[in-house]
């Protein structure tokens, strides 16, 4: 999920289950403009690293353990990837949401965007 800087979802994806988040990470902020990307440990990789270069935008991204090229990380900006865990926070107090009583993606696509466009009417 991408998420703008006060916590709104922007622009989301369903993957299955077994899927790594980080390899749908540079789909998800293609078009988007930012000056800052923030991500977890999980999101660390070169490729993601290297799309938000070519944006403009600063990684604020902290290393994983075992990269042997560290990059320096601001923590004051990585204090507030809060926000994107307040979003997910927020769309989980919607209980279709939470439980996921959807059977399709389809289905479970539309209750997550009608939850984000409430999030947003806020």
């Amino acid at each position: 999920m991408a998420v703008r800087g006060l916590g709104c979802p922007v622009r989301f994806t369903l993957t299955a289950g077994q899927k790594g988040d980080a390899p749908q990470a540079a789909a998800l902020i293609e078009g988007l403009p930012a000056e800052v990307v923030m991500a977890d440990t999980a999101y660390d990789a070169d490729h993601l690293r290297q799309a938000i270069a070519a944006k403009g935008a600063l990684a604020v991204i902290p290393n994983n353990p075992s990269r042997a090229l560290k990059y320096p990380l601001d923590k004051h900006l990585y204090a507030q990837r809060h926000l994107v865990e307040c979003c997910f926070s927020k769309l989980k107090q919607f209980r279709r949401v939470a439980t996921r009583f959807e059977k399709t993606a389809r289905n479970y696509r539309a209750v997550v965007t009608l939850a984000a466009i409430v999030l947003w009417m806020r």
